[in-house]
């Protein structure tokens, strides 16, 4: 099964339980975050490639991604194609998911008009980024990156594109999880993060890897990253807990069957701490806006957390 497949799959379960009170509040700021053309925009300013995919899979996740929404943003999703390849590293990735998305949930393929060859629009526009050691960067210039490489093979994946020099990314992950368990973002950091290591556990759950030690560690680290608050922090140098990192490392953490192993029903509290009474999540108690990045975040942590936790769910589970 494709990863993006499995997540869907497994944020879709959880999201069973809400009810239609819960879904019609954050439908309705998702909605609202839509611009004339069709994107979708962050905090301000026009439609942006990265925030139109999070809501797509926000509102996807909501049951709420209907006609005309999906036909609007597909129009949007057609005028970033470009046959010279000229979009690329995360916008690039944004359009391919946000593309997926639009298909899986609405029946609305942007590949079709124009007709493009997702295949050959997708190795060309990546090429620049690939390195020797089989990882990706952010930037043509830049080293391998974690996180990136784990968006780069899941986007080809998305596309029907094999896996290039499986055993040389393998590697690469291998030689970047460190002692305390969690995996870097590139090779100099001496300590593990907590979105370095959920894009190498995606990594390798991609590549099908599985062993013992990766996973104990990995387990080890991202249950280390719980915090008072109940969310989950970025690394051990920062002492506060945010939304990002809470969402990644649950998903990690059911993916590697360790979800049992952090309190739960504290990361439900904290996860509806940062719910906004109108709509929408914020990033957390340090943010006073909220955005669809963010309550994308939000709807998984929630969706994540629903088989194992009780009390504060109660009221929209």
């Amino acid at each position: 099964m494709l990863y993006f497949t499995d997540l869907t799959l497994r944020l879709t379960a959880g999201a069973s339980h809400w009810d239609e009170v819960f879904r019609r509040r954050h439908t309705r700021f998702l909605l609202e975050a839509q611009r004339d053309d069709g994107g979708f925009a962050g905090r301000q300013g026009p439609s942006d490639l990265y925030y139109t995919g999070f809501a797509l899979r926000g509102l996807a996740l909501l049951e709420a991604l209907h006609q005309p929404v999906a036909e609007r943003t597909a129009g949007f999703l057609r005028t970033k194609f470009d046959p010279r390849g000229t979009i690329k590293g995360i916008d690039l990735i944004s359009l391919i998911f946000a593309a997926t998305v639009l298909q899986a949930a609405a029946g609305v393929d942007v590949f079709a008009e124009p007709r493009i060859d997702r295949r050959a629009f997708v190795a060309q526009a990546v090429e620049p980024f690939a390195r020797d050691d089989g990882g990706y960067a952010k930037s043509p210039a830049g080293r391998s990156s974690t996180y990136h490489t784990f968006l780069t093979v899941a986007c080809r994946q998305l596309v029907g594109l094999p896996v290039e020099h499986p055993s040389r990314i393998e590697a690469l992950i291998r030689s970047r999880q460190r002692d305390d368990g969690g995996f870097v973002e590139v090779e100099p950091m001496r300590h593990g993060g907590t979105n370095p290591t959920s894009a190498a556990v995606g990594l390798l759950r991609i590549l099908n890897v599985e062993e013992a030690a990766l996973r104990d560690g990995a387990i080890r680290f991202l249950t280390g990253m719980q915090t008072t608050e109940g969310g989950l922090r970025a690394n051990t140098r920062i002492p506060v807990a945010d939304l990002l990192s809470t969402f990644t490392a649950l998903l990690s953490l059911a993916e590697l069957g360790g979800l049992d192993q952090i309190d739960g029903p504290s990361a439900m509290r904290y996860v509806l701490s940062l719910e906004s009474p109108e709509g929408g999540f914020r990033g957390g108690v340090w943010d006073r806006e909220i955005d669809v990045e963010y309550t994308f975040y939000g709807l998984g942590a929630l969706a994540l957390l629903a088989p194992n936790s009780h009390g504060p769910g109660e009221r929209i589970y």
